[in-house]
C-alpha cells in the first residue's frame, strides 16, 4: 500500500512535518509520500474544494486553517468537535474525517518523560495562554482526571471560554499572568502554550519566575529555540523541564497511526530532531 499524505497551511515552507513522517514511514517499513501543499488564505475556499478531490489518504492541517477546514469535512471525531479545531484529516470509507491529535500528543509526550506524574491526580497544573494549543491541551488533561487545572492569560475573558471543556472532576480557576507569577510555586506542572520566547525574540519569557516549586515540571511548547528562556529560568530555579519538540513528534505519531494502522517506534527520534533544531 502506497500512502499519499501531506500538510496544508500557510506559510509552511520550513515545516518539519515531511522529515518527521518520512522517519515514520521508514520505521514502520511503509511506502508513501508526505508533501507540502501551501494555500494562501485568500485562495482557501476555492483550493480546498479541489484539494479534497485528490487521491490523498490523509493530511495534516496547520495555521491558519485548523478551524476553517471544518465545514469542508464530512465528519469530526469527538475530540476535534469539542475542541473546535482539526489538525489531522483522513479518508475513511470515501469520507473525510477530522481529528485533533495536538492535546493527546502533548499529554503522551509528557507521560513518556514523566510517567510518575500521572500516578497522583491531586497534582496542580496551570496552563499559560488560551489559544488553540492551550484549548487542546486543557481538553486532553481533563480526560486524565487531574483535580486542578488552572488557566492564566493576559485577557481573562479568552481563558474563561475554555471552561466549556472542563470535566466534572476538575477544578479550574482563571488567573491573570501577574497573579500567576505570585503563586507559580504552588504548581507541580506549568505549561507555556503561547508564542512568547519563539524566534526571533528568544530572550522573552511570558512570566517572571522568582519562586518555583523544587522538582516541579516546566513545559514549553515552543521548539525554536529548543531551550527557551522560560525553560532556562525554570531549570535554574530547580525545576525539571519538558521540551516543545516532543509535542510536535507525538501529535504527528498519533496522526500517522490513524492513517497507517501501524504503531510507530519512537526510539532515537527525539534526540535526532533535537539535534536538527539545535543546528
Amino acid at each position: 500500500m502506497q500512502l499519499k499524505l501531506g500538510l496544508i497551511g500557510y506559510p509552511i515552507t520550513h515545516s518539519l512535518s515531511p522529515w518527521i513522517h518520512r522517519q515514520f514511514l521508514d520505521k514502520t517499513n511503509s511506502n508513501g509520500t508526505y508533501d507540502l501543499y501551501e494555500i494562501k488564505p485568500e485562495d482557501f475556499d476555492v483550493q480546498i474544494k479541489e484539494f479534497l478531490q485528490s487521491n490523498l489518504d490523509g493530511f495534516n492541517v496547520t495555521v491558519p486553517f485548523k478551524q476553517k477546514i471544518i465545514p469542508y469535512l464530512d465528519y469530526l471525531d469527538r475530540q476535534a468537535d469539542e475542541i473546535g479545531a482539526v489538525n489531522t484529516v483522513r479518508k475513511k470509507n470515501g469520507k473525510w474525517v477530522g481529528y485533533n491529535t495536538d492535546g493527546l500528543g502533548y499529554v503522551n509526550s509528557l507521560q513518556h518523560h514523566f510517567p510518575d506524574f500521572f500516578k497522583e491526580k491531586s497534582k496542580r497544573i496551570v496552563i499559560l495562554g488560551a489559544g488553540g494549543a492551550a484549548r487542546s491541551i486543557y481538553f486532553a488533561l481533563n480526560q486524565f482526571g487531574f483535580s486542578t487545572i488552572d488557566l492564566a492569560n493576559r485577557t481573562m475573558e479568552r481563558a474563561t471560554s475554555l471552561l466549556e471543556l472542563k470535566s466534572e472532576h476538575t477544578s479550574t480557576s482563571i488567573l491573570s499572568i501577574k497573579e500567576t507569577e505570585e503563586v507559580v510555586s504552588h504548581y507541580d506542572l506549568v505549561i507555556q502554550t503561547t508564542s512568547v520566547g519563539m524566534k526571533p525574540y528568544p530572550n522573552n519569557s511570558i512570566i517572571q519566575l522568582d519562586h518555583v516549586k523544587q522538582g516541579s515540571i516546566f513545559s514549553d511548547i515552543v521548539y525554536q529555540p529548543i531551550f527557551t528562556n522560560f525553560l532556562q529560568l525554570a531549570q535554574q530555579k530547580g525545576a525539571q523541564i519538558h521540551y516543545g519538540h516532543t509535542m510536535l513528534l507525538y501529535q504527528a505519531k498519533l496522526a500517522f497511526e490513524l492513517w497507517s494502522n501501524h504503531k510507530v517506534p519512537m526510539e532515537g527520534l527525539e534526540d535526532t530532531l533535537k539535534n536538527i533544531l539545535e543546528g
